[in-house]
């Protein structure tokens, strides 16, 4: 089993990438919702149906779920995206910009009910590890459908509403696939779905002086799926 980080070290981590490591926050974006779009090609294939109803939130979780949409968009999927909480600035306004050239469209939130219905697979991009619970009430409608839903569900790095470092408490939310990036955090541990961890770009060195792991990542795989 890949080691298993706390929240706390999780914030350690990203602090040290963009600072000493000489990564941007829109490189690590990139390379989360790369791996995400990735993983949930391993388990949901376009021919298996091509409707993605992407949800994101106001932070950096939010961000890797519009980068994640924009690579679906390209491996022949068709993304559609809904924020309760737009966020402004240069980054998310760019984000935004580069949907609107791969014809990415928005959901309103008066049909975001349909947009669940319809959809064959939901990404949740809505919580980082940053959130504490509990749900905002903003978000209360949204974490309803995606807690009610049949639908096969992604994950990005932690399941929207759990506590990052004690699992799931009263959350009903259990998605069926976990994107954990960068390494596992400890929420995972009450995880029964399918795993992924993705994240690509950590030395053996930096995750020993951080004690986690580097997964066995293959040829030119971007996501390594721990298996129970």
């Amino acid at each position: 089993m890949i080691k298993r980080i706390s929240a706390q070290q999780a914030a350690r981590i990203d602090k040290e990438l963009m600072g000493t490591c000489g990564f941007s926050i829109d490189q690590l974006m990139e390379l989360a919702g790369q791996a995400v779009a990735h993983a949930l090609y391993r388990v949901h294939p376009p021919s298996k149906g091509s409707k993605v109803l992407v949800l994101v939130g106001p932070g950096n979780n939010g961000g890797d779920g519009l980068v994640a949409s924009r690579h679906l968009s390209l491996m022949g999927y068709e993304p559609k995206v809904y924020c309760p909480k737009p966020t402004s600035g240069a980054l998310f306004d760019g984000l935004r910009t580069q949907l609107e050239v791969f014809r990415v469209p928005y959901v309103d939130t008066k049909d975001l009910p349909s947009a669940f219905s319809t959809a064959d697979i939901i990404v949740d991009a809505l919580f980082g590890f940053s959130f504490k619970p509990p749900v905002r009430e903003s978000f209360v409608p949204v974490m309803d459908l995606l807690s009610s839903t049949s639908k096969p569900t992604v994950a990005v790095d932690i399941p929207s509403s759990w506590d990052v470092d004690n699992g799931p408490g009263d959350s009903k939310f259990n998605p069926s696939v976990l994107v954990s990036l960068t390494a596992p955090k400890k929420c995972a541990d009450s995880f029964k779905g399918r795993h992924f961890i993705g994240g690509r770009f950590i030395t053996p060195a930096f995750a020993q002086k951080y004690d986690f792991d580097v997964p066995p990542y293959e040829g030119t795989q971007q996501v390594f799926e721990e298996l129970n």
